[in-house]
């Protein structure tokens, strides 16, 4: 009897798979999965929401910080403004280290000198 058990349940699987197959298959049709997360359009989307994000920090940042970079109040006409000094006080000294090895402001610097181990 255990053998007539046996090869009856292969047809009984066979035939139950094919059910599950079929309403598996309705179901999918009648409810279709959302739209991937992983599309060209939701890529653009994460990168319009994250460029704004980007000008927000930027913006804050700017309102914040910009006062340091405004330009600074234009010398007065009567000569330089108290507490600096002018070119001809300097000493010959810090005249000549700042011409050596220094460069210009605006201007990018040169590369150090290699060092030998």
């Amino acid at each position: 009897m255990g053998d007539v058990l046996l090869a009856l349940s292969i047809p009984v699987l066979v035939f139950g798979g094919g059910i599950y197959a079929a309403c598996d298959c309705w179901w999918r049709r009648r409810h279709p999965a959302p739209p991937s997360p992983y599309t060209h359009r939701a890529a653009r989307l994460a990168e319009q929401e994250m460029l704004l994000l980007a000008e927000e920090i930027v913006d804050d940042a700017h309102a914040a910080l910009g006062p340091l970079y405004e330009a600074p109040a234009a010398p007065r006409p009567g000569g330089p403004a108290a507490g600096l000094k002018t070119e001809a006080s300097r000493s010959p000294q810090a005249s000549r280290s700042s011409r050596s090895g220094a460069t210009p402001d605006r201007g990018p610097s040169r590369p150090a000198a290699a060092r030998r181990r």
